[in-house]
């Protein structure tokens, strides 16, 4: 019953315009947007701030300030883990105010062996911007894609929802 209801929360906190967007036996592509009551220059600072908005359940450690996000060519988007830790991206684009970009097979992807693209994009918009976040993966195994596309989108909505809390208010939840 707590797993349906995790679920069920899950897919209520996912922002519009979330979806798997590409699915095949090699691996799939999510998208998400959502609109952010703050310019791009703050909205690219506050994806810097991981440690204050992502969600501590998808952590390692079970603690969210334990991450940490170098916005910078090259930066690591990584994790303090007791005395060890986890590299969960690195930067391969770093555009202030309009787009960051990582290798990042994130979570349970990791271990697949995959590759990944998890990509943010910041566009002016009328009241602030609009935030398009995509996760391309590619090189899965025989239907690793169908199994982790949906749990993985829905994290991955659920962490764009606290982003854009976290970007407008400084509070995630």
């Amino acid at each position: 019953m707590r797993t349906i209801i995790a679920a069920a929360a899950l897919l209520a906190a996912s922002p519009a315009g979330a979806e798997v967007v590409e699915r095949s036996e090699g691996g799939f592509r999510t998208r998400h947007t959502v609109q952010v009551a703050a310019p791009p220059e703050r909205v690219y600072q506050a994806i810097g701030e991981i440690g204050r908005w992502w969600d501590p359940e998808h952590t390692y450690s079970g603690k969210a300030e334990n991450l940490t996000l170098e916005l910078k060519p090259g930066g690591c988007f990584c994790e303090t883990v007791g005395a060890g830790g986890v590299q969960h991206g690195v930067v391969v684009m770093a555009l202030p105010g309009q787009a960051l970009r990582l290798d990042a097979p994130l979570g349970p992807l990791q271990e697949e062996g995959v590759a990944a693209a998890f990509t943010l994009t910041i566009k002016p918009a009328e009241g602030g911007s609009e935030v398009v976040q995509t996760l391309h993966v590619g090189g899965a195994r025989p239907k690793m894609a169908a199994a982790m596309s949906g749990p993985v989108d829905q994290v991955l909505g659920a962490a764009l929802a606290r982003f854009e809390r976290y970007a407008e208010t400084g509070k995630p939840d």
